[in-house]
Parts: C-alpha cells; structure tokens; sequence
C-alpha cells in the first residue's frame, strides 16, 4: 500500500551523508509507488530565531516554513535525517522547528490548568535517520539517549507523530569501506516498505 512520505534532511550543508540518506530513502520510496516530497533544509530561506519569549508574540511564518507544515500536514509518513551536533540537532533545523511548531497549527494549547496541550498531527508516523561520531552504546550508556528522547518525545509526539522509529549511523566521519553504502543499502529498504 502507498503512502504519502514527506522527507526533511536537516543537515545545514549542500552536500553531505544526510543528504545521500535522505535521497537513497526518497528515490527508493518512489521506485516502490509512494508519494515523496523531499526538502534539503540547507535550501530553506527562512530566520531561524523565534525572537520573542513564549508564543504571545510571534513572526509571520517565510514561505520555506509554510511549505514545510504544508508537508508535513500532507503526509501519513515523515522522515527526518540529522547529524548530532553536541548532543543535538543542527541549528538551522531546530530554528524551524521552534519557528514553524506553533500553537493552533501543531498543538492546541487551550486546555484545561494542568492539562498537556492537544496534539494537531496525530496520525502521521515518523522514522529519525541520525548520523554521529558517537558509537550507538556511548550515547545510550553516557548521555541516555538524550537527541532520541528529545526529537521523538518532545517534539515529535508533542505535535502528535508517533510512532517514532530511529535509524543510527556512527562514525559518519571516518565509516570504514563499504559502510556507507550498507547504510544507504539499510535506508533504501526502508524507502521502499514506507517505514
């Protein structure tokens, strides 16, 4: 069965591992029958400060953010590669989340005291593609899985995606031969089943 699969790499840079994970993902996707929209954040023209404290006050959404909640309220599948940097997510992506994850458009905030705000994209489900230096155990071990809990928990199935299920690739870097391509190998089959 075909689905509607929006991928975003965030990786900042023209050309880079997220990008080739996020293009193998996309033309095996499409090769399968699925509905793909791909967007390179690096291509993105948009101020990534939200510039103001809370969301009393916010800036008009540029046309690249508009573009990225159209794709992702469109899609029944998101996918979203990122390199960790310092234990997080590129700049530049966290900016468009902060700037385009807005009250009344990816979560209702008017709820009783006490009350976690009403997700607005329930029903969409999601695959995190992270490439690191770090090994898989370290970041597990050492810093708890904390890029996962807060891309899959607190963001994602804030807004309402989930289930999440994370893809790791470390020592992006430096790979040893022929690992790069067993990771594009691993992406693609997962294009191809929609996941």
């Amino acid at each position: 069965m075909s689905k509607r699969i929006y991928i975003l790499n965030g990786h900042p840079a023209e050309t880079s591992l997220n990008r080739a994970l996020a293009e193998a993902y996309a033309g095996a996707a499409r090769a399968a029958g699925h509905e793909v929209r791909l967007t390179h954040i690096a291509a993105m023209d948009f101020d990534p400060d939200h510039g103001f404290a809370g969301f009393g006050k916010t800036k008009p959404l540029e046309p690249a953010l508009e573009k990225l909640l159209a794709d992702i309220e469109w899609a029944e599948h998101v996918v979203l590669t990122a390199p960790m940097w310092w234990g997080g997510i590129p700049a530049k992506l966290k900016g468009a989340i902060d700037r385009a994850f807005l009250p009344g458009r990816t979560f209702d905030s008017r709820v009783p005291r006490g009350k976690m705000p009403k997700p607005l994209l329930s029903g969409r489900s999601a695959r995190l593609i992270l490439t690191s230096d770090t090994p898989r155990w370290f970041l597990s071990l050492i810093y708890r899985n904390a890029i996962v809990h807060q891309m899959r928990g607190q963001i994602l199935r804030f807004v309402g995606i989930k289930p999440t299920r994370v893809s790791f690739f470390s020592a992006a870097s430096s790979p040893g031969a022929g690992q790069v391509d067993g990771w594009l190998a691993n992406v693609g089959q997962l294009g191809k089943a929609g996941v």
